[in-house]
């Protein structure tokens, strides 16, 4: 558990978030100037896709939790510093999306964080 000068990353509110897809609520774990990357099949490692700070992981947030597709968090672990989770995804067509995230906390905040992500196709 973080202390005052330490606070501790909040697992729930960010199971409250992916699972009630609250792109507001999950934008509030992120420090002002927080570094997103995502890699895929389009973004591949060598060329991620980058966002740089909260407007730009706002909009992000915005269009992925306004889809017509259900969220799951399926694991979290936080340790330190530093946290990892997956979230499974289905569309209502019945494609499937699996993502694991790497993240750097400071203050109790996202600072960094990489998406690795898988679609059906």
């Amino acid at each position: 558990m973080g202390t005052a000068a330490d606070p501790a990353f909040d697992r729930e509110t960010l199971r409250q978030g992916v699972e009630g897809q609250s792109p507001d609520l999950l934008l509030s774990l992120y420090a002002d100037d927080a570094e997103f990357r995502i890699v895929d099949r389009t973004t591949q490692p060598s060329h991620p896709k980058v966002l740089h700070g909260r407007d730009e992981i706002s909009r992000m947030l915005e269009d992925v939790y306004s889809r017509d597709m259900s969220h799951k968090l399926e694991r979290c672990v936080i340790q330190g510093d530093e946290a990892a989770y997956s979230e499974s995804c289905e569309y209502a067509d019945g494609v499937r999306v699996l993502s694991e995230s790497m993240i750097s906390l400071k203050d109790g905040k996202i600072a960094e964080q990489t998406l690795v992500q898988a679609w059906d196709e």
